[in-house]
């Protein structure tokens, strides 16, 4: 079995997942750029060994390698004698070559892969002893991701999300090739992060117990790196910011009027620098976010020394920097409107792509097209791709994978596959999604039904693959 790739740290081994274990290749998910297969079956060795050229000092491919493992051989207890098998029908290892030796995760990094598996010198003889399997051999897939940037929001201020739940979603992420989380850390309700320039804004945390400390930031941004996530940290200014006055009551506008913050104020925005400053330290990636979006102007109405602010992009549009990238949530027609003033866009419209919204449905989330309408093809360019959003108002550890999984699925396929490879009719796709959602619940991922709404249960006794 071989691979070649550069080292983008899109989980290098991880799309394997879908034709070991019995699957089947029109099964895979999300569907690579060209696949092709014959109709053999070979059999993984029980000293299935990792070969590569590269030398891997901070040991991310091996820890890869060592997770693709634990997912294969997780579903079921391998009991297989494996002499039974001719040498020739048996996979002894992967080898791994790449292309380059830079092990920085940052926006842009080359997600391209090659995967070749051979196929046995002679027939399989169709008999099934408790073995790994990979059917349909021999295999050559060339991929490429459609978009670089493939997203998913997760809200913890809404309610507090603990480390294993976070690092479970981050997991749960890597098996559709999703490769930012963008981390809504603070809002309204609370501020839950540690921040060491100005120590009293976690006293917007929820409890003492309900908080993350800077150590724990790290936790994640390395625990998400080395499964080739980038981390995407919010700051949402100067609206949803009522959390940061319970520290702080100085960035009030007013003790009665508490939120945007108080722009009047110069030291609003020392606290806004010292965030970012501390952000420098524990965040890597290009971006970091800034929110402007619901600015409920009326406090600042209300308290003369302060003027007006609107939604970012609709207010300000060409007088923002040309390094901006507008995060397009209002709806149709918005990403349209900022490529054509020249700024990158990134496509999360709520009424198609927000987890939160159980009434949509998967169908809807596979159909939502980021360059609708948009034709130009260096406008076209402009769109980095698109994020689904889990807002946190009604879901914590107890249903957020449900809520995600499988619609967060559905909008990877349109982010990964070529464009003319996605499907015209989601429903021709359905028995795809269905296997991979099954797929998706053998991993410990408690990912719905395709039937019904988001966070939807069973209705009856039946087949996973048919629910």
């Amino acid at each position: 079995m071989g691979l070649e790739r550069g080292i983008s740290f899109v989980p290098l081994f991880l799309f394997l997942h879908l034709f070991i274990h019995g699957g089947v290749g029109v099964e895979i998910w999300p569907l690579p750029e060209s696949a092709s297969n014959g109709h053999h079956t070979l059999v993984i060795g029980n000293d299935f060994k990792l070969n590569t050229h590269y030398s891997d000092s901070s040991s991310i491919l091996s820890d890869a390698f060592s997770r693709l493992l634990n997912l294969i051989q997780a579903p079921h207890v391998v009991e297989a004698n494996i002499s039974l098998f001719h040498h020739s029908l048996i996979l002894q290892g992967i080898t791994v070559v790449v292309s380059s030796n830079n092990e920085e995760l940052q926006y842009g990094i080359d997600e391209s892969y090659k995967l070749s598996v051979p196929s046995p010198g002679r027939n399989q003889f169709t008999l099934i002893l408790r073995v790994i399997d990979v059917p349909l051999v021999p295999w050559t897939i060339i991929d490429q991701p459609r978009f670089s940037y493939r997203g998913l929001l997760i809200d913890t201020s809404r309610h507090y999300l603990p480390l294993l739940v976070i690092k479970h979603v981050i997991d749960s992420m890597t098996y559709s090739k999703l490769n930012v989380l963008h981390w809504h850390i603070v809002d309204t309700q609370s501020f839950p992060l540690e921040i060491p320039s100005y120590p009293k804004l976690w006293n917007g945390a929820y409890s003492a117990t309900e908080r993350y400390t800077i150590e724990d930031a790290k936790e994640i941004v390395s625990y998400a790196q080395r499964r080739g996530i980038n981390v995407l940290p919010e700051i949402d200014v100067p609206g949803h910011a009522l959390s940061w006055g319970v520290g702080y009551p100085s960035l009030w506008p007013s003790k009665t009027c508490q939120q945007p913050l108080d722009v009047s104020n110069e030291f609003t925005f020392k606290v806004i620098d010292g965030i970012l400053s501390d952000f420098s330290k524990i965040f890597k990636f290009k971006f970091v976010h800034l929110g402007g979006d619901e600015v409920d102007t009326s406090c600042w109405t209300l308290t003369p020394r302060i003027k007006n602010w609107e939604e970012t992009f609709n207010d300000f549009g060409n007088k923002l920097s040309r390094k901006t990238v507008v995060h397009n949530w209002l709806g149709g027609g918005v990403a349209q409107k900022v490529v054509e003033s020249g700024l990158r866009c990134i496509v999360s419209n709520q009424d198609k792509w927000y987890l939160d919204h159980l009434d949509t449905t998967w169908q809807q989330f596979y159909m939502n097209e980021p360059l609708a309408n948009i034709t130009n093809p260096k406008q076209q360019k402009l769109v980095l791709g698109g994020e689904v959003c889990m807002w946190g108002e009604r879901i914590d550890g107890s249903d957020i994978d449900q809520t995600i999984w499988p619609r967060a699925a559905a909008a990877a396929e349109r982010l990964w596959t070529p464009y003319d490879n996605l499907a015209k009719d989601a429903r021709t796709v359905a028995g795809r999604l269905s296997h991979f959602r099954c797929l998706l619940n053998l991993r410990g991922v408690a990912a719905a039904p395709l039937a019904g709404p988001g966070r939807g249960a069973p209705e009856e006794p039946g087949s996973c693959y048919l629910q």
